[in-house]
Order: structure tokens, then sequence, then C-alpha cells
């Protein structure tokens, strides 16, 4: 990569995870309303897998899904009017923090049912494949989904059809407030090897680790090799759920400590300085602190749906 793409990557890691501190901040102030499930700790992973997507590559994504759409390009007015209940958010304000589409810059979208974007994302990648185009899909899960049937009935048809599709685990040790170790008679590796599918195991606080093995599946999917599975290790710094009150975090003290001496963010500008490349992290910050302000404005000035519209857009016209 270059300089200047390097570069983008720290700022797309930045713009998540002050996107999700401001998001935070604003349900937990009651200024929003709905769950928010914060991506801080796990920037590296959306940002890496991204990195080697085209515009036109789908991405289906997850309950905790403001990370991914960022890094798919999605825009951060409209995510925030979403967020804000308003007509111009992604949704027209009715989906909110889960169900943030935008199918021009294919992110066919987060999801707040749990593994239900695994067959969505196998039904892309057959698409592609049916229309004999190079298109590669990259479906994002977490580590609680290996003990769901769509996560095995997936696997089954992507390794049986070779579908070109990236299975991305985001191993972050938590299905939700239980330890996944605990709940799982296998790992998501060890599922996919039953299946066929190829699987290797990535740093998920490396970026460019992360983007090293999806530059790899990308180009075995668009090669008509068929499917593999990332499985990224990680962990969110946040708890699980955020309505209006705090939760209590993951893991012990010592379990955080030593995951926040991981830290994505300055661990990469760390990389950065030693391989010579400039950055003002603090400019950065400012930077995409502005950007951000611009998109809460942006959604706060966004009318609020009116109440006829209720039910608009909520159920498909019978075929006559």
């Amino acid at each position: 990569m270059t300089d200047d793409e390097l570069r983008d990557l720290y700022r797309q890691m930045v713009t998540i995870r002050e996107f999700e501190s401001r998001i935070l901040r604003l349900r937990l102030d009651g200024e929003i309303e709905g769950v928010v499930h914060p991506y801080i700790g796990e920037e590296a992973i959306a940002v890496g897998v991204c990195a080697h997507l085209r515009r036109d590559d789908a991405m289906t994504s997850t309950h905790r899904g403001h990370g991914h759409c960022i890094a798919k390009g999605a825009d951060l007015g409209r995510m925030m009017a979403e967020l804000f209940g308003r007509i111009d958010g992604f949704c027209g304000g009715k989906g909110g923090s889960m169900h943030i589409a935008d199918f021009e810059i294919g992110m066919l979208g987060a999801n707040g049912i749990v593994a239900a974007g695994l067959p969505i994302a196998c039904g892309s990648a057959l698409a592609a494949q049916l229309r004999d185009s190079d298109q590669v899909t990259a479906c994002m899960f977490g580590d609680g989904v290996a003990g769901a049937g769509p996560f095995h009935e997936c696997l089954n048809i992507a390794g049986l059809q070779r579908l070109p599709i990236v299975f991305v685990c985001e191993d972050n040790g938590w299905a939700a407030n239980s330890v996944s170790g605990e709940m799982l008679s296998g790992t998501p590796a060890s599922i996919a090897a039953g299946h066929q599918v190829r699987s290797t195991a990535v740093d998920g606080t490396d970026v460019l680790d992360v983007a090293a093995a999806m530059e790899e599946a990308v180009a075995v999917a668009r090669g008509g090799e068929g499917p593999t599975l990332i499985v990224a290790r990680c962990f969110r710094y946040q708890g699980h759920a955020y309505r209006n009150v705090d939760l209590p975090l993951p893991g012990g003290e010592e379990e955080r400590r030593a995951w926040l001496e991981r830290d994505p963010i300055p661990r990469f500008a760390e990389e950065l300085a030693r391989r010579g490349v400039e950055l003002d992290p603090e400019a950065v910050s400012r930077e995409v602190e502005e950007e951000l302000g611009a998109a809460e404005d942006f959604a706060r000035n966004s009318p609020v749906p009116a109440l006829d519209s209720a039910l608009a857009d909520l159920f498909a016209e019978a075929p006559r």
C-alpha cells in the first residue's frame, strides 16, 4: 500500500472509534432512542476487510454494524440521521442502529437478528456466481454465531457451490454477556473444515494482518476457487448493548488491560512511524471530529417522519 492508503486506513479507524464514542454518549444521555452495540476495539477488522473490497462488492453486517458501514463507505450524515430517527436516514429513520443499509455501496444491511446476515451473504454470492461476475461478498459475524444453525447451513452451501464469499468471524470471546468458548463444542475454524471451507486466523487488532488475509481470500473468491473463513481475534472494549444506562465491561480487569495495550489505533500509528509514514494523529482527530459534528448537525436538522408514514415501506405488496 502507498503512504496515502496507509494513512487512509488510520483515518477510517479513527472515524469509527469517534463515531461510536459519540453515539454512545448520545444514547446514554437519552438524545437518541433504541439499542446501540458499540464497535470500539474492533475497528481494525472492518477497515482491513474493506481495504480489498470494491464498491460493487457486497457486505452483510450484524447488530454491531456501524464500523462495517463506515468502512464500506456509508455516508456519516445519513447514518447519524438514522440513529436520530429522521427521514434522511438510510431507512427513513425507521431502522435505527441495527438496520442501516446502502445498496449503492454494496452494504446489504446491518441486521438485528443473530446469524441472519449469513444466508443473505450466500444469496448475494450465488447471484454473483450466476451472473458470471467477479464480485465478492464479505459476511461479517461474531463468534457466538458458530453455535447457530445458519452458520452450518451457509458454510455447507458455500463449500458445496464454491461461492465467492469471505466469511469474517469477529472473535471477541463473548456472545452477548456469555463467554462464547463455554457455549461451543467446536471452534469456527473446526466447523468450517467439516464443510470443506478453508480458514485462516489473524490478529484482529492489526489492520495490516487483517488486510493481508482479506487480499488473499478475495483473490481466491474472484478466481472461482470458493469461500474462505477469516477468524479475527479481538476484544470489544464496551458492554454488549446500551440503552440509557451504563453496563459492566466484558472480561476481568487484567484481561481488559492486556487488550487495551494492543489498541488497534495507537498500535497502527506506531507501525506507520516505524515505516517512516508521516502522520499527525492530533490533526486527524480534529478533522474527524469536525466531520462528525457536521454529520450530527445534519441529523438534528433532518425532519422527523410524519405520523401517517408509520406503515409505509414495512410490507411488501402481494403480486397480482
